[in-house]
């Protein structure tokens, strides 16, 4: 407990008197200072028991002392002691009175009480309050460690902080969602201050905030995990006040614990991606046996039943050039696979990403809760970029900082066996998103949706516009109608009655057109080949941009 006037008081060397204030005794102090200054305050900090014998003051003019008592007061002296004997053989009334107006406490030092001895009780006292603190911290310290060695965590450690500080504590991992919490109703607390963990999250680490407005009576400080670029994690802890030092010793002993939590974690991370990616390697090439054999127990199971590929890459700003490398476009891939390894984890499901040069590709449980979280998080990321309905909107931005636009594809469930068409299916699916403009494309969606969308290219709409050019020319000059007949002729399958009646012309008038169609391409229309060809500029020209 901090040294506070009334411990002063009892003191029983000092020998002090309370003349006024008696009802502020129990403020902390500081610390002791003597000053005979008429205006002490640029000196003082807050918190001080001023000792003064009014060398220079008129303690008897009730006026300056007024003002004197009033400044000091303001400033957040917390006490005043007044040295009896020495240049005032009594306490003026004068005085009295302006410390009982200001409720400031006034203390009657005898003559035979130097100042050196209160301000040697004082330093004595804070001494020892700093050590019972710095003692605490490292008892909290050695009990955290004792807890996160044990066979319990982080939630044991936890567990043993929110006791220490007497309030709450919560860990998020680092897609933001809450993962432990102590006591259990901290978990809905904790899940409160998501937005404000994500801002914590955007910043370098480590750093810390303290969330101000809050739903609870609590004040709460977050402090971000981990030594990289982006956090790891992030722990909230939650008090009725601030921390004090011991508290301040316990949650930095359990952030540096939790950091070598992340951090070891994060390597064992790194190994198991490059254990997976020769596992992915293996299935595209087609050696599902050696896959499984290299798997093992770490991703066997998720190899025992039907899985997916996402094959997710970031799309820099209006370009939507492939393969953005800075840091926005690994942001975005960051947050993702974030997002889903979280979702794993809380379900105990295997996963396996690869990042792949400016690409990420993850093996996910058909129907588990990886695939849901990307499914999620693709959908999340369109909302935010307000974009529009399906099949018109431009790819998800995602959040990352310097515009990097998000895009994945998502293949049909499948086996070992398959893993290289499941692959081949996600990559097509991607391309029909970027195509799009969507976050997110499944494969059943391109196989069952229309082929004219797939048209939607300028490499495409070039070879048309160059295959129908002499035509378009040709009915710029009034000459008939070729580009509308041929479309007709087409449409009807050759059939030059049906074809001629939705024109309005005679049959042998469109016999007549067709053939200055081959004439003028020099291409025969009884070649398959050629008539798909045909058909297939007619849509792409007619089709709209953009979808």
């Amino acid at each position: 407990m901090p040294h506070t006037l009334a411990s002063l008081v009892n003191h029983t060397a000092l020998k002090l008197t309370v003349l006024a204030g008696e009802e502020r005794l129990e403020a902390p102090v500081r610390w002791a200072h003597a000053s005979e200054l008429i205006d002490p305050v640029p000196y003082m900090e807050g918190g001080e028991l001023l000792l003064i014998t009014a060398l220079k003051l008129d303690a008897e003019d009730a006026e300056a002392t007024r003002r004197y008592v009033r400044r000091v007061a303001e400033a957040g002296v917390v006490g005043l002691g007044f040295a009896v004997g020495v240049n005032y053989e009594g306490v003026p009334q004068a005085l009295v009175d302006a410390a009982r107006e200001q409720g400031l406490p006034l203390l009657g030092v005898p003559r035979r009480t130097p100042f050196i001895a209160i301000s040697k009780a004082v330093s004595a006292a804070v001494a020892a309050d700093q050590y019972r603190a710095v003692t605490a911290g490292f008892e909290a310290q050695r009990e955290l460690t004792r807890a996160a060695l044990s066979a319990e965590g982080p939630d044991g450690l936890l567990a043993r902080l929110a006791a220490h500080l007497d309030g709450w504590a919560a860990l998020y991992d680092a897609s933001g969602a809450v993962v432990a919490a102590a006591p259990d109703w901290a978990a809905r607390r904790a899940a409160r201050l998501t937005d404000d963990v994500g801002r914590l999250r955007e910043r370098p680490a480590p750093a810390s905030s303290v969330v101000s407005d809050t739903d609870g009576d609590d004040r709460v400080e977050l402090q971000s995990l981990g030594t990289g670029r982006r956090a790891r994690g992030v722990l909230a802890v939650g008090t009725a006040a601030p921390l004090g030092t011991a508290e301040r010793y316990a949650v930095h002993s359990a952030v540096a614990l939790l950091t070598l939590t992340t951090e070891r974690s994060r390597a064992l991370q790194d190994a198991e991606q490059r254990l997976g990616d020769a596992v992915l390697k293996m299935l595209l090439a087609g050696e599902p046996d050696h896959a499984r054999a290299v798997a093992g127990r770490l991703y066997g199971g998720l190899l025992d039943a039907p899985f997916r590929v996402v094959v997710a890459e970031p799309v820099a700003g209006e370009e939507r050039s492939t393969g953005g490398t800075g840091a926005g476009a690994v942001g975005v891939l960051d947050a993702l696979a974030d997002a889903m390894d979280s979702a794993a984890a809380r379900t105990g499901e295997a996963i396996l990403a690869v990042p792949d040069g400016g690409r990420l590709i993850v093996l996910v449980a058909d129907g588990g809760a990886a695939a849901e979280a990307c499914a999620a998080y693709a959908a999340g990321a369109e909302a935010r970029a307000g974009a529009r309905p399906r099949g018109h909107g431009r790819a998800a931005r995602a959040e990352a900082g310097d515009g990097a636009w998000l895009a994945v594809g998502l293949s049909a469930p499948t086996g070992p066996t398959a893993a290289a068409n499941a692959y081949r299916q996600a990559e097509q699916a991607l391309s029909v998103a970027r195509r799009r403009g969507r976050a997110l494309v499944e494969h059943e969606d391109v196989a069952a949706g229309s082929v004219l969308p797939l048209l939607a290219d300028d490499a495409v709409r070039a070879f048309a516009d160059g295959l129908l050019r002499a035509l378009r020319e040709h009915d710029a000059t009034g000459r008939g109608d070729l580009v509308a007949s041929l479309r007709a002729w087409l449409a009807r399958h050759g059939q030059w009655d049906a074809a001629a009646a939705d024109l309005g012309v005679h049959r042998h008038t469109l016999r007549y057109r067709m053939r200055r169609v081959e004439e003028i391409l020099g291409r025969s229309l009884d070649d398959a080949d050629v008539r798909m060809e045909l058909w297939l500029a007619l849509k792409a020209t007619s089709a709209p941009q953009g979808e």
